[in-house]
C-alpha cells in the first residue's frame, strides 16, 4: 500500500508520555486517546543485568505505575519488531494490566531465523502463535476511539511496522532523528534497499506528522531526543533527506554496517524478544538458559 491509501486521520491528536531507559538508549511509549481513557504502550522494556543473570522490571514498573496513576485502561501493547538491544516488558504488563499483544506478521520469518541459530528445536512455535495479534500491512486497530493502523516497513528486519495512531506514527527502528540517521540493516534478513523504501513509504505520510523514535543516542553529545517530523526528516535527515538516491543510501548503509559491532544484548534479547516477551522454558531442574551461539551471528 502507499501512504495516500491508509486510514490517516491528522485530526486526531494522541496523548503520548516517553520512558527513556538509559541502558539500552530505548524510548517506550504510553500513548493514550485523547477522549477516553484507552491506551496502548509500545516498545516496553524489561531489564537484565547481563553479567549476573537477573532479570528485573524497573522499567516497566515506570509505565504501569503512570498507567495505574491516571486510571488509564490498557488496550494494546505494540513492539514495532524483534529488538535486538533489549528485552521486551510486554509480558510482564499485561500480565499486570491486560491488554492484547501485537506484532507484524512476518515475525514467523524471524521466529524462523533465528530457530535454527539458536537450535530451538520443534517445541519452539514458529508461526507467531505467542502473540495475540499479527499485523498486516494496512490491518487496523482501535485504542479507545482512535483509529490505528500498521505499516509493513521492513529493513531492519523484515518484521518491522509502523505504527499510525492519528498524527503520531511509531517507527521502531526504522528512522532515528535526522541528526542520528538510519538503523542498521545488517542482521539475518535485514535489507539496505528494503529500508531505503520503507523510509520513504514514512516519509510519504503527512509532512506534519509526529514521528516518534524507539532509539537515541544523543549524536555529538546533545540531550537524548525522540519527536520529530515527517518534513524536519525530509529536510535534514543525514542518511535519507530529500535528494538521496536509493543507491546513495544502500551504499552507506551497507559501508557504515560493516564498521559496526553487535548489540551488547543481541543474544539474550532476540531468544525472549521472538518468544513475546517470554524467557525460554526452565529444564528439568526447574532452571532456565539463554544460548550463546558460536560463529553463528
Amino acid at each position: 500500500m502507499s501512504a495516500t491509501t491508509y486510514p490517516i486521520d491528522m485530526s486526531r491528536k494522541p496523548e503520548v508520555t516517553a520512558f527513556f531507559d538509559a541502558p539500552t538508549n530505548t524510548i517506550s511509549y504510553v500513548v493514550k486517546d485523547p477522549d477516553s481513557n484507552a491506551c496502548a504502550v509500545v516498545d516496553s522494556v524489561m531489564d537484565i543485568d547481563y553479567a549476573a543473570g537477573r532479570i528485573s522490571h524497573e522499567s516497566a514498573d515506570r509505565v504501569i505505575d503512570f498507567i495505574r496513576q491516571r486510571g488509564l485502561k490498557l488496550e494494546w501493547l505494540i513492539e514495532t519488531h524483534v529488538h535486538a538491544d533489549h528485552l521486551s516488558g510486554a509480558p510482564y504488563i499485561q500480565d499486570k494490566l491486560g491488554g492484547r499483544l501485537g506484532i507484524g506478521d512476518k515475525i514467523t520469518v524471524v521466529q524462523e531465523t533465528f530457530g535454527k541459530i539458536f537450535n530451538e528445536g520443534t517445541e519452539f512455535q514458529r508461526d507467531g502463535s505467542q502473540f495475540d495479534r499479527l499485523f498486516r500491512d494496512g490491518d487496523t486497530y482501535t485504542i479507545g476511539g482512535l483509529t490505528c493502523f500498521a505499516m509493513h516497513t521492513p529493513g531492519h528486519t523484515p518484521a518491522c511496522m509502523t505504527h499510525v495512531i492519528g498524527d503520531a506514527a511509531f517507527v521502531g527502528d526504522t528512522l532515528f532523528m535526522p541528526d542520528g540517521g538510519t538503523a542498521r540493516a545488517d542482521f539475518p534478513g535485514g535489507d539496505a534497499r528494503e529500508l531505503y523504501r520503507s523510509i520513504k513509504k514514512v516519509l510519504a505520510l503527512p509532512s506534519e506528522m509526529r514521528l516518534f523514535m524507539c532509539h537515541d543516542y544523543g549524536p555529538n553529545g546533545r540531550d537524548i531526543r525522540w519527536e520529530t517530523t515527517v518534513a524536519e526528516e525530509r529536510d535534514n535527515n543525514i542518511h535519507v533527506r530529500d535528494g538521496v538516491s536509493e543507491d546513495e543510501f544502500v551504499r552507506m548503509r551497507t559501508e557504515r554496517d560493516a564498521t559496526l559491532a553487535m548489540p551488547r544484548l543481541i543474544i539474550p534479547s532476540i531468544q525472549v524478544n521472538m518468544r513475546a516477551g517470554h524467557l525460554p522454558p526452565k529444564d528439568d531442574s526447574g532452571k532456565t538458559y539463554l544460548k550463546v551461539p558460536v560463529n553463528s551471528l
